[in-house]
């Protein structure tokens, strides 16, 4: 896949960017290198091969800490809810933003 400087205008425009011609060339070969780049990485047969937790994995043993999931803070709902402007059966009541 790669762009064209078209697209690198509609991009910009979409984000609201005020670019010159410079900085659109600029990002157009830098954004074109980006997805070869891309492309190269799915070009890579995968198969059977089994993704790592972490990177780092390929070379060492990596011990996660991992902790318990467990609850360590006192529920406040009540205590939050004392300033909102609608309460009802522990949620807070907001206006209705669509149709």
């Amino acid at each position: 896949m790669s762009l064209s400087p078209h697209d690198i205008a509609r991009i910009a425009n979409l984000a609201r960017l005020e670019l010159s011609e410079d900085e659109s060339a600029r990002i157009l070969v830098q954004t074109n290198a980006f997805f070869d780049i891309v492309e190269k990485m799915r070009a890579v047969d995968t198969t059977g091969l089994q993704p790592l937790a972490h990177p780092i994995e390929a070379i060492q043993e990596v011990a996660l800490r991992l902790r318990d999931d467990i609850a360590s803070e006192p529920n406040q709902r009540q205590a939050n809810q004392q300033t909102a402007p609608a309460v009802e059966n522990g949620l807070f009541l907001v206006p209705k933003v669509i149709e």
